[in-house]
């Protein structure tokens, strides 16, 4: 429309804006350090209020998993083994955006921490699904926690900056948030995948049942630790680079919608298990008639557990957000063993399993070099598209030391 009447400025109409919106200040600046799949979501959301209940898709496939489970029951190395897998990841997907409506709605730091929660779910039941099913797998949560530590430094963060060079040929983001993630996760990672290898309490690379349980304790006042400072004292590190409260509103999902993802949400959660748990037989066969290596378990797992994660971190990339794929991606390493690996040495203990977490020395150097890198990449607060095609080179590498060891 023409108008030869004085535009206002951008600061006035932003004012004018929050005066008029319902939605609170707060609330907007909760969305800004939200994962992008959570601004997805609630862009939906803010359209109109047709979004009164989940998509279709989420509220079908929590259903026809328990159907699925009910009527098939556990798979040999059949065909029939393709449709439970398909309904496995649509479960996956359906659980972290029932996730992701629930943490929307009661904000952080609790959305954070419901959130951390189902993905961690997801991966405990598919790690211990396998491990009670069939030939025990010692080093199932080792191959598990290496490869998502390895997909997330080189092969989800080398893939964001790649994308991000397509778009802008140098991309920015926050050198603190990057650096307190990598601070907690660097620990992490040499506490529970290379000390058992030099400790004398029990020989080879397990712990004892003592050094067990602290090193799990260790890792969850880390994780717990860096949760708080990322919603209370820090939140800014964590923040987009050049935006503020002000920058984008969204509205809340009613509570129709999140009465509805609540309902839904532990039934994909529990399909997730149940489907993993029939499939472990022929997942064991597919991996023996392939004579694949048995760390390739503990890739598929992680790879299952960080598909939503790699869209959403993905999709942020492609709009010049990379500290959201950083916030996504990293977080997406420190959940899983802050929380994963407290879980399942509490389970391995009461089954009387034990756990074998020490990685070989050439893994341990191939990880250690892949921190460096980023230490590397994410000391300067900009990237471009060297730095992200030598961390999909380090991937390619770990997934080829994993099939040629």
């Amino acid at each position: 429309m023409a108008s030869t009447a004085p535009t206002p400025s951008v600061h006035a109409s932003g004012d004018a804006g929050a005066l008029k919106n319902p939605v609170s200040k707060a609330a907007t600046e909760i969305s800004l350090v939200a994962p992008p799949v959570h601004r997805a979501v609630q862009e939906g959301m803010a359209r109109g209020p047709r979004n009164r209940l989940p998509p279709l898709h989420t509220i079908i496939l929590p259903v026809l998993g328990m159907a699925v489970w009910l009527g098939i029951g556990k798979v040999g190395l059949e065909p029939v083994a393709l449709v439970l897998a398909a309904v496995l990841l649509g479960n996956v997907i359906a659980a972290v955006h029932h996730a992701e409506v629930v943490a929307i709605r009661v904000g952080e730091p609790f959305g954070t921490l419901i959130l951390a929660l189902a993905v961690t779910v997801i991966e405990v039941g598919l790690i211990i699904s396998i491990m009670l099913s069939g030939t025990p797998n010692p080093a199932l949560v080792r191959d598990s926690v290496h490869a998502v530590v390895m997909l997330v430094l080189h092969g989800l963060a080398g893939l964001c900056i790649v994308v991000g060079a397509f778009r802008q040929r140098e991309t920015e983001f926050r050198v603190e948030g990057a650096n307190a993630f990598l601070a907690v996760l660097l620990p992490m990672a040499v506490l529970v995948l290379v000390l058992p290898n030099y400790l004398v309490s029990v020989p080879g690379p397990f712990y004892s049942p003592r050094q067990l349980y602290f090193v799990s304790a260790a890792c969850l006042g880390l994780y717990i630790a860096f949760l708080f400072i990322q919603t209370n004292w820090h939140r800014a590190f964590f923040l987009p680079v050049g935006e503020d409260g002000d920058a984008m509103e969204h509205a809340r999902p009613s509570g129709r919608l999140v009465l509805a993802s609540l309902a839904l949400l532990p039934v994909a959660l529990l399909s997730v298990v149940l489907l993993a748990k029939s499939l472990a037989p022929a997942l064991e066969a597919g991996m023996a008639a392939a004579g694949a290596p048995p760390a390739i378990v503990g890739l598929i797992i992680a790879v299952i557990v960080l598909l939503p994660e790699t869209t959403a971190a993905v999709r942020a990339a492609s709009r010049n957000r990379l500290q959201a794929s950083i916030n996504l991606s990293l977080g997406s390493a420190v959940a899983c063993i802050g929380l994963t690996v407290p879980t399942v040495a509490f389970v391995s203990s009461w089954i009387d399993q034990p756990l074998e977490l020490g990685i070989s020395a050439g893994a341990t150097v191939l990880m250690a070099l892949g921190f460096a890198v980023a230490m590397i990449t994410y000391g300067t607060g900009r990237t471009n598209l060297l730095s992200g095609i030598v961390h999909l080179v380090l991937l390619a590498t770990y997934v080829f030391t994993i099939l040629a060891p």
